[in-house]
């Protein structure tokens, strides 16, 4: 966008100093009264009596002119403002919003629809708005509707599309595949992405087509491409945790993973074959991405270099634990998604060191639209920027943001930045709808949104002020000046970035970062910094002199990784526990209008604003949370502590659960022998808040409302507890209720299999109520869900035990 003040390049064509917003405006019927324009005056003539600047305008001006604003609301300057708003192009922005509606609607649903049915709606929206183009108004309303129709058509056909196909239930096998990509996690242990050629023993009737594994260790001559073999414990893809948490499966079935597992040995590499050409081609993108990351690990080193192989190919399965928490709870984790950050520093770091380079060349450069050049240099190095590191949905997004705006200055045409950002979201969501749902789509458009909406506004804003030509200053003020500036531009971004995106991290991840504002501030000059190092060092990598720049690159790192470390240490719990859904749409809602609006519609957003704060703890939380294999219980007994039933429990589960039920730390079951007399007690003088006690395959604890949860390995030691708990779970498939009692929950592992973990909520008023429970996936089962009726416990089966194979004694004579 072209700010105020902005002059046109000489012989670049440019048009510059003209508001975005502005050249939507219907142009003046020919009628129109001639504007008088007031005559030019100097600047001293126009300064206030008292000889001082024009400042920004005061809190009580801003007010007074809210309040005009308000107090000329009617009916008739309604209808005016929403003209107002379609001539300046608000119906193109609101299209992505519209395909968003219609993708979320579909992957909300309860059951799989038929193809037919959004073909059809969206051919009967289409003929009705092509219909009613005569009645505005109504043409409108079909051409909202025909865009939530294409979205739901558009995820459909993704769903159909896919098609991937899932292990339906834990078994071992030898594979023989091909690698599709190989990296080193932090832990020693390498994660591997593979395509399945065949199986055996068993051989898989229904075997998935790429699955994820991991190994101790592989051949040093293993690459992508390369064909392997071993013997490998496939796993179907897991469900959510709990309840209304991240789906594994859902992600899983997009990505085209079918299963996960292990390795039981060492995979081995084979003799290779002819691959088809995309394979081929992949093999040699990925085999580029593993030697660039590892020459940078190689010159570098440590942790920094696992962060700057991240920064520059996006591999970032090294990095250690410590410091990815360290950023997450100081809210710069962003800074290692390829996202559009990165984007826009590599784009502007090659225009700039272009542009330089064509200024040393005058004669050239003033017969030659060398921003053009430029542009297109940009445009080439963003693109193979985001193949080289991999191509994730906030890259997507900032690469076709990025390119309109390239392709704009190719063409001569003015970037709308807001535009850049609709026509990028349009192109997200009809290439992959199932996006709509992630926590990376919704944060980084929304973050995005909220800048440019906040850009636009203050440009307007600065551009209805009458400013006085600054005074003459020295250059120590003038330095100072555009330092306290850039910092708070600096504080301005992190502040509205974190804003807009705050709750869609507490409903994804149930966390905030109380001092991202201060970490970011720290940080963000460094990350500019060690990005152009990373665009220099990729420009020289293939001459062999990118040695002096990965090695500042590392310095910079190291600087990185300590202040986050400090701020990290020194941050407060994080966790903040669950929040309601209604809330995120409403917030989402007053976000739309906040940054598509520029009349005074834009204060609609307020009242919807206020409803998404006051609807944020209209949830109630979990009293009990059951894993979905039945291995794992927890319970918040008070205090900020949560009662797990296992000493070794699931890391990943456990810190999940920690966030959503806003615990510290974890307690583990305390077990006893068998006839121990310490356990001999009446499980109804345990006092409220009471930990799991185990003994003989039985697990007891208390809820602080006063109910009693019993887990049992099986159907026999589950039956004593019928008498006085008010839930049982049994982890056993086989297994079904003994309880006569109608007041005692009973869940089995075979409902777990079939429906998921699962959310248990005691009924506070009452303890003879029975209590309610709510599971993770609902039935009918949607695609990536189907396999989970296929696995032994779903079936009531016990776990497959592979038979032993019989001893073969030679008799005497035969030795």
């Amino acid at each position: 966008m072209a700010g105020r003040g902005r002059g046109a390049e000489e012989g670049e064509g440019t048009t510059a100093g003209v508001s975005e917003r502005l050249l939507f405006v219907d142009m003046l019927p020919a009628d129109a009264a001639p504007v008088s324009l007031p005559e030019p005056r100097p600047a001293k003539e126009i300064l206030p009596p008292d000889g001082g600047g024009f400042g920004p305008a005061s809190p009580t001006a801003t007010i007074t002119r809210l309040r005009k604003q308000v107090g000329r609301v009617s009916w008739p300057a309604f209808h005016r403002s929403i003209g107002t708003e379609l001539d300046r192009g608000i119906g193109f922005l609101l299209v992505p919003v519209f395909l968003a509606t219609g993708v979320i609607f579909y992957f909300s649903l309860n059951a799989e629809p038929d193809l037919y049915r959004p073909l059809a709606a969206v051919a009967l929206m289409a003929v009705c708005a092509l219909v009613s183009r005569s009645r505005p108004r109504t043409h409108l309303l079909f051409m909202a509707a025909f865009f939530c129709a294409l979205g739901f058509l558009a995820a459909k056909v993704e769903t159909w599309r896919a098609a991937t196909p899932m292990l339906g239930s834990e078994i071992q096998t030898r594979l023989t595949s091909r690698l599709v990509s190989l990296e080193e996690m932090e832990n020693g242990r390498v994660r591997l992405t593979i395509d399945v050629i065949s199986t055996a023993h068993p051989k898989l009737r229904y075997a998935p087509e790429r699955v994820r594994l991991s190994a101790r260790k592989v051949p040093a001559d293993m690459t992508a491409g390369s064909l392997l073999t071993g013997y490998a414990r496939l796993l179907q893809p897991t469900g959510p945790v709990r309840p209304d948490s991240y789906d594994f499966s859902f992600d899983s079935y997009f990505s085209g993973i079918g299963a996960s597992g292990f390795f039981l040995g060492n995979p081995k590499t084979i003799a290779s074959e002819e691959a088809p050409a995309t394979a081929r081609l992949a093999s040699a993108i990925e085999k580029a991405r593993e030697s660039i990351a590892d020459h940078i690990r190689g010159l570098v080193g440590g942790p920094e270099g696992e962060i700057a192989a991240a920064l520059i190919v996006g591999v970032r399965a090294g990095i250690p634990d410590e410091i990815n928490e360290a950023m997450r709870r100081t809210g710069i984790y962003h800074i290692i998604s390829i996202s559009g950050l990165h984007m826009a520093l590599v784009a502007g770091t090659i225009m700039l060191l272009l542009r330089g380079a064509f200024a040393l060349f005058p004669d050239f450069a003033s017969r030659r639209p060398v921003k053009k050049y430029a542009a297109a240099a940009a445009l080439v190095s963003i693109a193979a920027y985001l193949v080289f590191s991999g191509i994730v949905v906030a890259a997507e997004r900032s690469f076709i943001m990025l390119a309109v705006m390239l392709v704009a200055v190719l063409f001569d045409r003015a970037a709308l930045t807001m535009r850049n950002l609709a026509i990028s979201a349009i192109a997200v969501i009809l290439v992959s709808p199932h996006e709509v749902v992630g926590p990376s789509f919704q944060m980084s458009f929304a973050a995005t949104a909220a800048l440019v909406g906040a850009y636009a506004g203050w440009s307007d804003y600065r551009a209805d002020r009458t400013t006085a030509p600054p005074p003459k200053r020295s250059f120590l003020h003038f330095a100072s000046r555009k330092l306290v500036m850039g910092m708070g531009g600096l504080a301005m971004t992190s502040i509205i970035a974190g804003s807009a995106t705050a709750l869609f991290a507490i409903w994804h991840f149930q966390r905030v970062s109380p001092l991202s504002l201060l970490a970011n501030l720290a940080v963000m000059p460094i990350v500019s910094v060690v990005m152009f190092l990373g665009v220099a060092s990729a420009l020289t990598m293939p001459f062999g002199l990118d040695w002096p720049f990965l090695y500042l690159m590392g310095k910079g790192l190291t600087a990185m990784i300590a202040i986050s470390g400090w701020i990290s240490e020194r941050s407060p719990v994080d966790a903040v526990g669950l929040i309601s859904i209604q809330s995120v749409l409403f917030v989402t809602i007053a976000l739309v209008i906040a940054t598509m609006a520029t009349t005074w519609l834009r204060l609609a957003a307020i009242p919807f604003a206020l409803a998404g704060l006051l609807t944020v703890s209209n949830t109630r939380t979990p009293d009990v949370l059951i894993s979905e294999d039945a291995h794992l219980v927890a319970m918040p007994i008070g205090g900020g502590e949560l009662a797990v039933n296992r000493a070794r429990s699931n890391e990943f589960t456990t810190d999940n659960w920690k966030r959503a039920l806003v615990a510290e730390t974890v307690v583990e079951p305390e077990t006893f022998e068998t006839g121990d007399a310490r356990f001999d007690i009446d499980p109804l003088d345990l006092p409220p808040g009471s930990p799991f006690y185990c003994r003989d395959g039985l697990c007891l604890a208390r809820h602080p409302s006063g109910a009693i949860v019993a887990l049992a390995e099986n159907r026999k030691t589950a039956r004593p507890a019928c008498a006085f708990a008010d839930l049982i779970v049994i982890d056993d498939a086989t297994a079904y209720s003994p309880c006569w009692n109608s007041l005692a929950l009973v869940v089995t592992k075979r409902q777990l299999a079939r429906s998921g973990s699962a959310a248990v909520f005691f009924d506070p008023q009452s303890a003879t109520a029975q209590a309610t429970i709510r599971y993770a996936v609902e039935k009918p089962y949607r695609p990536w869900h189907e396999q989970r009726k296929y696995s032994r416990e779903a079936r009531g089966l016990p776990p497959y035990q592979r038979p032993e194979r019989p001893v073969v004694k030679l008799a005497p004579s035969a030795q």
